[in-house]
C-alpha cells in the first residue's frame, strides 16, 4: 500500500510496504477545528509509542461547527500550521490524513452477508472484503457519502458473536456493521483546501474515532465507555461495548456557545468571555466563591465591570447542562445505557473547565474521568502534545498507522473506489474485445452483401 512520501534534507522516505520498520514511517494529520487548525507530524518508536516530532496550531478561520464556510480563510490558516511543522520537523509533507465531523454526520447500522462456494474453505480476509466492499455500495440519500465501515461482530452459519472469522470454516458469513454517514460537500470542501496547499488527503478519519483511539484504553473499550470530546463547534460522542464501537454522533454546540452565553450575560467582549471561561470559569455553580470578584476593562474607556465568580458560574453551568443532556439523549440512543462501566471519558479543550467532571457525574450517574492521550504517546514526543486539546491530532496519527499497516480488518473508501473503477474499465475492454465469431459473422455479411450490390 503506498504511504506518505516525506522529503527531508537529508533522504527520502518513501513508504511503499508493510516491510518497512515502523521507526522508517513518519505520517502527518491535520486536524480542522472550530477554534484551532493542528497540523502534526510523528512516527512509531520501537516500543511501538508514538513519537510527535512537531506540531502547530493556529486560530481557526472560515470554520463553523466542524464545516468549512469560507475556503480562502481556511487554506491560509491549514498554510501557516504546515509550513511551521515543516519547518520544525525539516520535513516537506505530501499526504496527510485529515479529521471529518460537524453536524452533518450520521450513522446506521446495518447487516450483511455472503454465500460461499464450499464448507470446508477457510474463510479468508478476501471474503471480510467482499462483505466490506458491499456496505459502501447500500443505498444513502442524495449528496452523502460513506467516510467509515466498521465491522462490530461476525455470524459464521448461525454462529454469533464472532469478533474475527478468519481461518474458521463455514458457507454463510454474516456481518453486523457500524456504518458513518457524512455529506459529500463538507468533505469535498475540507479535501480542497488541503490540496490547494499542496497536499493530498489520505485518508479522512470521523474524529471522534480518531480521539477514541488516542484516549481509552482496551479494558474500558471492553467494560462499556462514552467518549465525549468537547470541542468548541462541536461535541463528538463515541460509545464501545465489548470492544466495539455501537454508537458514533456528532452534538452542534460545544465551548463556544458557553462562551457566547458569558458574553452576552456579561455584555463584555468575547475575547475578554473567553479569557473569563479559562481563567475562572467553574461549571458548578455552587462550588464558586461568592466573595469574589474579576474586573473587566470597559470597552473604549467605559467604566470597568465586577463579574463575580458565582454569576459567572452559573452562567457556565446552566449550557453545560444542556450539552450534557445531549450527550444523554446520544447514549440513550446506543441502546447501551446500562453497560457502561467504565462510564464515560471527557476529552477536548472543553474537558479542562474547572469542575466539569464533576458535573456530568452528577447529572448522569457514570463515573468520570479527564482523558489525555498520554497513553500512545512516548517520553521523547513534545510535551505540547499531551493535552485533552490534542486528543483528535494525537489519534489522527495513531488511526493513521493502523490504516497504513492494515493492522485492522477494514477496507478504504478510496480502495473500493478504486476497486470500482477498475472493474468498468475492465468491462468496457472486455466489450471492445473482438469476438472470434462476430468477426467472422461481419465478414462473412460483407462477401454477400458485395455479391448482392454486383448482381
Amino acid at each position: 500500500m503506498t504511504g506518505l512520501i516525506l522529503n527531508t534534507e537529508t533522504r527520502l522516505y518513501v513508504l511503499k510496504d508493510n516491510n518497512m520498520t515502523q521507526k522508517d514511517q513518519i505520517i502527518a494529520a491535520i486536524d480542522i477545528g472550530t477554534t484551532k487548525i493542528v497540523a502534526i507530524a510523528g512516527k512509531m518508536n520501537e516500543n511501538n509509542k508514538l513519537e510527535v516530532l512537531a506540531m502547530s496550531k493556529t486560530a481557526s478561520k472560515g470554520i463553523k461547527r466542524g464545516v468549512v464556510l469560507n475556503i480562502e480563510e481556511t487554506i491560509g490558516a491549514i498554510q501557516e500550521t504546515v509550513e511551521e511543522v515543516q519547518n520544525k520537523a525539516g520535513l516537506s509533507l505530501s499526504e496527510v490524513f485529515a479529521g471529518i465531523a460537524g453536524q452533518h454526520i450520521r450513522s446506521i447500522r446495518n447487516r450483511g452477508y455472503i454465500n460461499r462456494s464450499s464448507y470446508d474453505d477457510e474463510i479468508t480476509e478476501e471474503d471480510i472484503q467482499k462483505l466490506l466492499e458491499d456496505m459502501y455500495n447500500i443505498p444513502i440519500e442524495a449528496g452523502e457519502e460513506i467516510v467509515h465501515v466498521l465491522p462490530q461482530s461476525f455470524i459464521v452459519d448461525n454462529e454469533t458473536g464472532v469478533k474475527n472469522p478468519v481461518g474458521m470454516s463455514g458457507k454463510r458469513l454474516e456481518a453486523n456493521f457500524h456504518i458513518v454517514i457524512g455529506q459529500i460537500s463538507s468533505a469535498k470542501n475540507i479535501e480542497k483546501c488541503i490540496n490547494r496547499v499542496g497536499l493530498e488527503v489520505k485518508e479522512m478519519v470521523l474524529e471522534p474515532l480518531a480521539s477514541s483511539i488516542a484516549v481509552l484504553t482496551d479494558d474500558e473499550k471492553e467494560a462499556g465507555v462514552v467518549l465525549a470530546d468537547i470541542g468548541g463547534g462541536t461535541t463528538d460522542i463515541a460509545v464501545y461495548y465489548d470492544d466495539v464501537i455501537r454508537h458514533t454522533a456528532v452534538i452542534p454546540f460545544g465551548g463556544n456557545v458557553v462562551t457566547g452565553d458569558i458574553k452576552e450575560g456579561c455584555s463584555i467582549l468575547q475575547r475578554q468571555a473567553e479569557q473569563l471561561k479559562i481563567q475562572f470559569g467553574s461549571a458548578l455553580g455552587d462550588l464558586a466563591q461568592e466573595d469574589k470578584v474579576v474586573t473587566i476593562p470597559g470597552i473604549s474607556g467605559r467604566d470597568p465591570k465586577e463579574i463575580s465568580f458565582k454569576s459567572l458560574a452559573f452562567i457556565i453551568q446552566s449550557r453545560m447542562e444542556e450539552i450534557i443532556d445531549a450527550m444523554m439523549y446520544e447514549i440513550e440512543s446506543s441502546g447501551f445505557a446500562d453497560k457502561l462501566s467504565a462510564g464515560i471519558v471527557l476529552t477536548g479543550g472543553g474537558a479542562l473547565l474547572r469542575h466539569l467532571s464533576q458535573l456530568v457525574k452528577f447529572k448522569t450517574g457514570y463515573d468520570v474521568r479527564i482523558g489525555y492521550p498520554s497513553e500512545h504517546l512516548s517520553t521523547e514526543s513534545i510535551e505540547e502534545a499531551n493535552q485533552p486539546m490534542y486528543s483528535t491530532s494525537v489519534g489522527l496519527l495513531l488511526k493513521g498507522y493502523e490504516l497504513m499497516n492494515k493492522t485492522t480488518l477494514g477496507i478504504s473508501k478510496k480502495e473500493v473506489k478504486a476497486d470500482n473503477d477498475k472493474k468498468q474499465d475492465d468491462e468496457s475492454k472486455e466489450k471492445s474485445k473482438p469476438n472470434l465469431f462476430s468477426t467472422l459473422k461481419e465478414r462473412l455479411n460483407g462477401i454477400f452483401e458485395e455479391n448482392d450490390s454486383s448482381l
